[in-house]
This record gives structure tokens, sequence and C-alpha cells, in this order.
């Protein structure tokens, strides 16, 4: 959305780019660090991260910062009024009591994917990743299954306009970090319907999604299935799986 500049509230702006700084990667933050990972000066993030601590949404030791609770109630409003979450649950628990693996239904925002909805793990070994797989999780979208399934979906114009205005860090040797050989590879989650991405964004993690659409063809959502650790094989998990996600995203297409 964009608005006239005299309605833009530049501090408003500041205080949520302080905010968006704390992340699973870093969970505690001082007034230098808060300072560069929001663009803006060392003072300028001292009164941010002071403001927002006097408010309550964040704690603090005098030094370093860190969220406290209350930041839950803009995610606990999100999964409370929107629809996406409510309709697609029931399936992602079905499929996890299915196949004892873990599934997560995940949005795009700019240049990372965020997890909306997640089934339980029922009894599945469960290990909590470098970048978490818990609700509201923000991931890479270079680098991730569903961020390829939901770049697919983006008309020609604004697949460009987004590997040009997005970063593509390397997270292990196995990541793509070269426009053109991930503008193939969502090529080729477009042709295929679905993406299999392996070590990419963690080593020892491998992710098979396909793009949830509404009646209209829209994709609004991609829903995944993450293994960790020895897993199955690719072709394992696209024999045994990705059927299993195709069926998923058929049966839910008519809530969407």
């Amino acid at each position: 959305m964009t608005i006239a500049k005299p309605d833009f509230i530049e501090g408003v702006a500041k205080g949520l780019a302080v905010l968006e700084s704390f992340d699973t990667e870093r969970q505690r933050l001082n007034a230098t660090l808060a300072a560069e990972r929001a663009g803006l000066t060392r003072a300028a993030a001292r009164r941010h991260l002071l403001t927002l601590a006097h408010l309550g949404y964040l704690e603090t030791d005098g030094s370093y910062f860190w969220m406290s609770p209350k930041v839950l109630r803009f995610s606990g409003s999100y999964l409370a009024s929107s629809r996406l979450p409510r309709v697609l649950q029931p399936t992602l628990n079905r499929l996890a009591a299915q196949t004892l693996e873990s599934f997560s239904a995940v949005v795009l925002d700019g240049e990372e994917v965020v997890i909306v909805a997640r089934s339980g793990s029922y009894g599945a070994p469960t290990r909590v990743l470098a970048y978490g797989l818990h609700l509201g999780a923000r991931l890479p979208a270079h680098a991730t299954s569903t961020g390829r399934v939901l770049l697919a979906a983006l008309s020609p114009v604004q697949l460009s306009r987004w590997l040009a205005g997005h970063p593509l860090p390397r997270l292990t040797q196995h990541t793509l970090t070269q426009g053109r050989a991930l503008r193939q590879r969502i090529a080729l989650a477009r042709k295929d319907d679905f993406c299999f991405a392996s070590e990419e964004h963690e080593l020892g993690v491998q992710a098979l999604a396909v793009p949830l659409r509404d009646m209209q063809g829209h994709t609004v959502a991609a829903l995944n299935v993450v293994l960790s650790g020895a897993g199955r094989s690719e072709d394992s998990m696209r024999r045994e799986l990705l059927p299993l996600l195709f069926e998923a995203a058929r049966e839910v297409r008519p809530l969407l």
C-alpha cells in the first residue's frame, strides 16, 4: 500500500523497525545491535528500545532487551481473526496424525515466509530448528520450498522486482545465492506445481511444498512437510508425501 508523505508517521515506522529487529536468530539486543539491524543511529535505537520497554513490549536488564509476552497480542489477534489458519488447522492435524511428520501453512511477507498454521507432532520425534518452526516463525523465502512455491505465483514483473530488491544470503553451502539459478528453480516449481528443497536453509533439513489456491486460482499460501535428521530420500518424499500434499490442497481449495 502506498500513502501520501504527509500521512506517513516516521516515528511509528522506526519503532516497528526496532521491534522487527528481534528474531529467532537474535533474541536479545542492546542499543548498538538494534541500531545496526534497524538502520538507525544508536541514540535513536536506544530511545525506541526504552519506549517499547516502558510500554511493556520489551523486557530489559538495563543493557540488553528482549521481547515480552505482550507482543503476542498482535499474533494472537491475527490468528483469532484470520480465516486461513482456522480453515487449514484440521487438515494439518490430520496429515500429521497420518504420517507422524510436521506440516505447516506459510504465506509470503517480503523477503521472508511466515508460518501461519502448524500441525502437532503426534508423537513424532521433534527437534527445534535453528530458525524455528513455531507459529509466526519467519524463514528466508529464497532458501525454502514454501518460499519458492509462493514466488512461483508472482507475475514475471513482480518476480523480477522481488529478485532485484531482496538479498540472497548464503545460509549453508547448498543455498542458492545467484538470481539466475534461483529464477530457474522457481520456474521449475511453477512447472511441477511443487518444490523440494534440501539443506539450503539448514543442514540436515529437507522440505516439500505445494501451493494452496482458492477457487479463483490465486495462490494464497503454501503447504509443506519438513523432515530433519536422517529422514527419507527425495524420491521417497515425492512418492509417499507429495500425493498427500496435493490431495490436501484439493481438499481445502473450496474453503479458501
